[in-house]
């Protein structure tokens, strides 16, 4: 037996306007804009949220956007969509590629405001089959882990209703067509820590007059690789990746110090301390043992929280999930080492589902090599990848799926 919520989606989304959200999309990816320099994108869904109805609020917490609609009384549901591009030079060969040098929708944020607005809109025409409040957000810089905490700090529980519920999803690479949910973690934790080593500088001709942090720096990361493999126990996931160094200025000059750049992934707060405990150990064992004239700096940069759905809120959303899509169509991969600063808007405790939804091309998906899932997700271009580029046939089920999960919460009129 189909569910009210399900049913009532399924009318609501039934006629979208699937070529000006397509449109839309594509206008968005070829104009895409850093953190907090999401102004033309905060700007169209604005003025989007504004023709359906909502009363509408910009620059929160610097470039970010809400829209509020109230339709009586009942819950006050938040759907959350991402706007941020990327420093990467996009590579897809798309005739709507960016025009932006340098700068890309890697992580499909786009599709994440097209789906929202076209959520927002179609959520308002049909205000007549449910009630209580809904907030759409448009959030800023959630690559750069900033952009949900600056808002709450601006007074996003203050100065706008507080809501009961949150909501939120994610493109992902896969088979276009699937909705993973996890009752529960979802995405990991995610650290930078940035390590400075202090070398002697010199001639390149008298190194034993120096002392080389360049040498000492490649030191660091080799050591580095055992964290993870001799001091994690196997059955605790977590990743540890230098992505950054940065030495000198010419071929025969040995530098005063090397900079490293990390990042840590994990899913609990134990694994978190013992990582961080171990770079800080190998970094001055290493410049101590090479004699460095002093200890190394080892600091903290950007964290993301774990993120955790809040187990009866993700249950209901994926059960409609499945009545509208199919129960083949929503699966649950297990907690993935992705971060987010979603849970940053959960202040309080406010409960939460977040998921996602696959979005690899057919022709893509068929070629790709492996013989299971897996094997071909690792295959195919994913998130950060210059060469990611949803199908646009996710447009449509993309906003059916943010509908359908805010009308398990809503109150039917």
């Amino acid at each position: 037996m189909t569910s009210p919520a399900a049913r009532r989606a399924r009318d609501l989304t039934a006629d979208l306007p699937l070529p000006a959200l397509e449109d839309l999309y594509r206008d968005l990816h070829r104009h895409p804009e850093l953190s907090m320099r999401e102004h033309r994108t905060a700007g169209i869904l604005a003025e989007r949220l504004r023709k359906a109805g909502y009363e509408t609020a910009e620059g929160v917490g610097g470039t970010g956007v809400l829209g509020v609609l109230r339709n009586g009384d009942g819950p006050t549901v938040l759907l959350r969509a991402d706007m941020d591009a990327l420093p990467v030079a996009e590579d897809t060969g798309l005739p709507y590629a960016s025009t932006v040098p340098g700068v890309m929708h890697a992580c499909g944020h786009d599709l994440h405001v097209t789906w929202a607005a076209g959520a927002a809109e179609a959520l308002a025409a049909g205000r007549d089959a449910w009630s209580g409040t809904l907030l759409v957000v448009g959030q800023p810089a959630e690559e750069t882990g900033e952009g949900a905490a600056r808002m709450v700090a601006d007074g996003l529980y203050e100065r706008f209703p507080r809501p009961d519920v949150l909501l939120a999803q994610h493109v992902a690479p896969g088979p276009a067509g699937l909705y993973a949910h996890s009752p529960g973690l979802i995405l990991s934790a995610s650290t930078d820590v940035d390590i400075v080593v202090h070398g002697r500088g010199g001639h390149g001709s008298r190194p034993e007059a120096t002392v080389d942090p360049v040498v000492t720096a490649a030191y660091i990361v080799t050591r580095l690789q055992t964290v993870v493999g001799r001091e994690i126990a196997p059955r605790d996931s977590a990743v540890l990746t230098v992505g950054r160094i940065e030495a000198g200025t010419r071929h025969n000059i040995i530098p005063s110090e090397a900079r490293l750049s990390l990042n840590l992934r994990t899913q609990s707060a134990e694994v978190r301390e013992r990582m961080l405990a171990a770079i800080r150990r190998i970094a001055a064992g290493e410049c101590a043992a090479a004699g460095c004239p002093r200890e190394p700096d080892v600091t903290l940069g950007a964290v993301f929280p774990a993120t955790v759905n809040d187990a009866e809120t993700d249950q209901r959303v994926a059960a409609v999930h499945r009545e509208v899509f199919g129960a083949a169509a929503v699966l649950d991969f297990g907690p993935a080492m992705g971060s987010e600063d979603f849970p940053h808007l959960a202040e309080g405790g406010i409960p939460y589902s977040y998921w996602f939804v696959t979005s690899t091309p057919t022709a893509v998906w068929d070629a790709a090599p492996g013989a299971d899932l897996m094997d071909r997700l690792a295959a195919v271009p994913s998130n950060h990848s210059p060469q990611f580029a949803p199908d646009l046939s996710t447009v449509g089920p993309g906003v059916r799926t943010l509908v359908s999960g805010a009308l398990t919460e809503l109150s039917a009129a």
